[in-house]
């Protein structure tokens, strides 16, 4: 196949997505800076990225190599096939029928995948559990992920970009920089089932980071963008008068530190147990705001 008319038909199946690369790399649960490259031509797309972009985007993945009519022994398709097929053919074309779950497979893949981590922990989860979760077969998984190591990478980065939409989406139309990083304590505080969950899978993925390469990086650049993130509200928070005058970049890594520190213990401890609950963590952690980034004189109220 030529890489070049590839890519050219995967634009259009983002196009008529009516999405930006950026959000269609997060709908296929994979690196933005991939499909960048795959669409420019410095990288070819995998069979597993293009099962996932024709799964998402609603085609068929032989008109996207250009071979739908054209299916080798195995019901693969061969390269002179793809070659001869007109790269003006549109991949917009619809699948044939058949039942879709929610977001397409390929996300449904990567949720139960989170959910089952959250549970039993990542390596306690067989490809067999999620395809039994999925309703679907261990053949269907690897279509869309081949290898353990790939569906584990996709189920960090869905990860990473779930929680930081609902940070987005909980601090819009946020001015006030003290009411904002509480707002950001409030979502880390594993108050409910959805928030425990989430830090189950976190505290699990990063012993695996510890012994990954490829999670290690991904827990690396979160990382960088989470303490980016409240560091850029204490920036703010100290021109508006709101918090005294820090180095920012410490306070950031000192606080997302202790918020680390504080859910594990939460997780870990008995329920009920004495000081170690959610609201424990929450009134200890306001707390260090108060003693160690409020202003003592008056400043700017709420939405000043």
């Amino acid at each position: 196949m030529q890489q070049d008319e590839v890519a050219a038909r995967v634009r259009q199946v983002i196009d008529a997505a009516g999405v930006s690369a950026r959000e269609f790399a997060r709908r296929i649960v994979i690196d933005p800076s991939k499909l960048s490259r795959s669409l420019n031509g410095t990288r070819r797309f995998t069979a597993a990225e293009l099962a996932r972009i024709a799964d998402i985007g609603g085609v068929d993945v032989g008109l996207l190599i250009g071979a739908a009519d054209a299916a080798g022994p195995a019901g693969g398709t061969t390269a002179g096939a793809a070659s001869a097929v007109s790269p003006a053919r549109s991949p917009s074309a619809p699948r044939p029928a058949s039942p879709s779950p929610e977001g397409g497979r390929p996300l449904q893949i990567v949720r139960e995948t989170v959910r089952l981590i959250a549970e039993r922990g990542f390596h306690a989860v067989r490809v067999a559990d999620i395809a039994a979760a999925c309703h679907t077969s261990t053949a269907a998984i690897h279509y869309h992920f081949p290898g353990r190591d790939e569906l584990l990478e996709a189920a960090v980065r869905w990860c990473m970009d779930e929680d930081t939409r609902r940070r987005a989406d909980a601090t819009a139309g946020t001015r006030h920089a003290g009411d904002e990083l509480r707002l950001l304590i409030e979502l880390q505080t594993p108050r409910t089932e959805q928030q425990r969950r989430q830090w189950c899978v976190w505290l699990d993925l990063w012993a695996e980071a510890a012994r990954s390469t490829t999670v290690g990086r991904l827990h690396r650049e979160y990382y960088r963008q989470w303490r980016g993130t409240v560091a850029e509200v204490i920036r703010r928070g100290v021109e508006q008068g709101v918090f005294r005058p820090v180095d920012v970049d410490g306070a950031a890594l000192a606080l997302t530190a202790l918020i680390d520190g504080l859910a594990s213990q939460v997780l870990a401890a008995e329920p009920g147990s004495p000081g170690t609950g959610a609201q424990s963590m929450h009134d200890t952690l306001t707390a260090h705001v108060d003693a160690c980034l409020t202003a003592t004189g008056p400043g700017p109220g709420p939405g000043r």
